[in-house]
């Protein structure tokens, strides 16, 4: 039988890869549209500046601009989804940080059975406090 907690977790993973595939969804059309105008630009250019370029067929032309606009997807969604992952780690750094402590002042030893016992109860209560801490970093940060 599964118990709470693994349904829990399972649901949580769902909706962490849910959202990791909508960032790279978003992040590959940025990347792929920026890097269209920029291929595009270039083909341009080079196609009224430089004789031996402009004497080249549409294919080429076009390939260009084309693998311009794959590079720019998958960097895009790359970068966008690293970014996700660093902030997914940073977080799961600081939960554990705080059941390290939290396990420490009550002199237990944070095994991950134990991190995780403290997690299902007191996780909300300190993702607060995180969101709180960022909120208040940010804001120092625009002054």
């Amino acid at each position: 039988m599964v118990s709470a907690s693994e349904l829990a977790a399972r649901a949580n993973r769902e909706e962490q890869t849910e959202r990791a595939y909508r960032i790279q969804i978003e992040g590959g059309l940025q990347g792929a549209l920026r890097w269209t105008m920029y291929g595009a630009a270039v083909v341009t250019l080079a196609h009224f500046t430089w004789p031996l370029f402009s004497r080249q067929t549409l294919a080429i032309k076009g390939f260009l601009v084309s693998s311009s606009s794959i590079f720019g997807l998958v960097v895009g969604a790359d970068s966008h989804l690293f970014k996700y992952e660093h902030e997914l780690r940073m977080q799961e750094n600081e939960v554990r940080k705080y059941a390290r402590n939290a396990l420490a002042m009550e002199g237990k030893i944070a095994t991950e059975r134990e991190i995780g016992e403290w997690r299902m109860k007191n996780e909300s209560r300190v993702m607060k406090e995180i969101e709180e801490r960022r909120a208040a970093r940010r804001a120092a940060a625009e002054e």
